[in-house]
């Protein structure tokens, strides 16, 4: 998908920008301390309602509220943190020893290490689910294979298999990690089967070496529960880069133990996931730390999926393969689609590719384009379970996403284009919105003294992201 070469922006001056960062950062680190206050000042009655865990700081308790980390943290120390590193260790030394047995090392010990956690039933259910995808998908028929493959996700949400899985397990977190493998596995199998009926012989061999393949794609150990998620193409694409192994193992793990400690900082001296399921704490939160309770949110959701995505993207990239970039930081994420695009970059390609472009996209116009982008969202629902509050949420992303290119439309048109040319620079751009601001003061200034900071702290965020995302890769 081709797209026009964007405009470069002109660089703002050193001091203005320093005060962007200056203050983007200063509103961070005071919202998160009025958060922290009011934290410490309402811990009695949230360990009583929420039984606080005892914190692995002195003097603080933990707020465990957080079911995407809970879940993965205690999965960790169980068995996932050593399967990876064990996982590190078994493709070191295929590399050295025996270069041609790598691959087939690899899938062996990732197939090994998945019996070990979901058990011979559990891998069993992938087994037959990747030979059904595997049969329909030698039909070369993609609307078939996608229909047949949307059958299977499908089977997660029926009750009567549910509990027969279930069943197969002693206690809940065995069954949900049964349920994220299938449902990331789902992923694997569609991209299979839409690569395999788009070019069937961009690989060669025969249909065993076909499904060699399909088992090492699936079975990849450092995706294969959580993601980060990777397309079929890009997985059999080898990377040529020569990383210096223990020098990068040292970088990125450090980075990855910093990011941990960020994250379980987080939750030990604000118990924001705790206060957010209650309306009344809502309610009698002071502004500042309303604003802080909002940005530790989404901050803690950035810094939880850079330790997530991080360790599996390191072992990805010592074995050669181009893992997606990990998230960018929320906070300074101007645009909606930008979002989208950087947060989670695996599934963004992945719907882009297997959605957004067979149908049509930006092709055929702004209709097709629309119904590009709501079954993209439609499938993530889909994906997600398809609970009423996905589907709420898909139909607000999907608008978002169509009022930002509703706006990117219209100042892409003659005359609104000729007044932004005629500012010239960023400079121009950054006054006119200075004054913007100012006006903006004055408007809300009888009805709140919250939206004008606020809007300005927006902006200041805004700045920082647009001259980060303007540096040269």
């Amino acid at each position: 998908m081709t797209s026009k070469p964007k405009a470069k922006l002109a660089p703002l001056p050193r001091t203005e920008l320093l005060v962007y960062w200056v203050l983007s950062f200063g509103s961070h680190l005071y919202s998160f301390y009025q958060l922290h206050r009011f934290s410490k000042e309402h811990e009695a009655p949230l360990v009583r309602e929420f039984q606080l865990e005892k914190g692995l700081l002195k003097g603080f308790k933990r707020d465990p509220l957080d079911f995407e980390w809970s879940f993965w943290t205690d999965w960790a120390k169980k068995s996932l943190l050593w399967t990876l590193i064990g996982h590190g260790v078994v493709s070191r030394l295929t590399s050295i020893f025996y270069p041609k047995l790598r691959v087939p090392a690899l899938t062996i010990y990732g197939l090994l290490a998945a019996c070990s956690v979901l058990g011979i039933k559990g891998v069993s259910l992938l087994l037959v689910h990747l030979s059904l995808s595997f049969s329909v998908a030698q039909l070369r028929k993609p609307a078939l294979s996608w229909a047949f493959n949307l059958l299977l996700l499908s089977t997660l949400h029926i009750q009567p298999l549910q509990d027969i899985q279930r069943s197969w397990y002693k206690t809940e977190e065995e069954y949900y990690l049964l349920l994220f493998s299938v449902a990331v596995c789902g992923l694997r199998f569609i991209s299979f089967s839409l690569e395999h009926c788009w070019s069937p012989l961009s690989h060669g061999g025969g249909d065993v070496v076909q499904l060699s393949w399909l088992f090492s794609y699936t079975f990849y150990h450092p995706f294969f529960y959580n993601g980060p998620i990777i397309t079929y193409k890009d997985y059999m694409e080898q990377s040529d880069r020569d990383e210096s192994a223990l020098s990068y193992v040292v970088l990125r793990s450090g980075r990855i133990i910093l990011w941990w400690c960020i994250a379980e900082y987080m939750i030990h001296v604000m118990y924001m996931h705790c206060i957010q399921t209650n309306e009344t704490y809502i309610e009698i939160l002071p502004p500042w730390a309303l604003g802080g309770l909002a940005l530790a949110l989404v901050q803690f959701f950035y810094v939880k999926y850079l330790v997530l995505f991080g360790l599996p993207s390191m072992l990805a990239t010592l074995d050669k393969l181009v893992p997606p970039e990990l998230p960018r930081c929320v906070s300074i994420m101007y645009s909606f689609t930008g979002m989208w695009r950087h947060f989670d970059e695996g599934l963004y390609r992945w719907l882009i590719r297997y959605i957004y472009v067979p149908l049509g996209g930006s092709r055929h116009g702004p209709l097709f384009k629309m119904l590009s982008t709501g079954l993209a969202f439609g499938f993530v629902c889909l994906w997600h379970g398809g609970h009423d509050y996905l589907q709420y949420w898909a139909m607000m992303n999907w608008a978002g996403v169509l009022v930002e290119n509703g706006v990117k439309a219209l100042f892409a048109s003659s005359f609104i284009h000729s007044v932004v040319v005629s500012l010239k620079s960023r400079q121009a751009f950054t006054s006119h919105s200075v004054t913007t601001f100012v006006l903006l003061w004055g408007f809300f200034a009888g009805w709140s003294t919250i939206a004008p900071p606020m809007l300005a702290f927006l902006y200041c965020f805004a700045q920082v992201g647009l001259d980060r995302t303007s540096l040269p890769p």
